[in-house]
């Protein structure tokens, strides 16, 4: 419709996908995400009042009313996964990449779009497993060191474009 105005909102997005997905492939790895999806992960989302978006082969795309919400979903799902791996071979273990970014979106037809969204598309392994990428670097009242020595980028110097990225230990 003409004159019809997009529905846009602030959210926070969380992306996360598996990594070493395909090296994974054929070791029973779609019947433990399925599983992990239905104990682990999909509660969580609703405990931290997660919405997913999609589904994206291996990975998730999940909208969240806060930044606190989505990182503390994440650091939740992060030390569950490492307990959950700890007395499994390293080459079958499942790790997750997970990105965070506070951003403004528009919501169509249940998608989301935008720039905040684009940036989250992975695009190299910047987050091994049990580490966060987080953007923007204040991310409200949730509790976490900021440790610079696993900083991945630099900040733009770019007046217009001060956003940095940190990666971040799970307390």
């Amino acid at each position: 419709m003409k004159g019809e105005r997009p529905e846009r909102r602030l959210a926070a997005i969380l992306a996360a996908d598996v990594a070493g997905y395909s090296r994974l492939m054929g070791e029973g790895t779609l019947a433990r995400l399925k599983a992990l999806r239905r104990e682990l992960i999909d509660p969580e989302i609703a405990e931290h009042h997660g919405r997913i978006v999609k589904t994206i082969g291996d990975g998730l795309l999940i909208e969240f009313p806060s930044v606190v919400e989505a990182v503390s979903c994440a650091l939740a799902v992060q030390k569950a996964m490492a307990e959950r791996n700890a007395g499994t071979p390293e080459k079958q273990r499942i790790a997750f990449r997970v990105g965070v970014n506070l951003s403004d979106i528009i919501v169509e037809d249940g998608d989301i779009h935008g720039d905040g969204v684009t940036r989250l598309m992975p695009r190299s392994p910047i987050s091994a497993s049990r580490v966060l990428k987080i953007s923007p670097r204040r991310c409200g009242s949730t509790a976490f060191s900021r440790n610079d020595r696993r900083r991945r980028s630099q900040p733009s110097r770019s007046p217009t474009n001060r956003r940095s990225r940190y990666c971040l230990s799970p307390i």
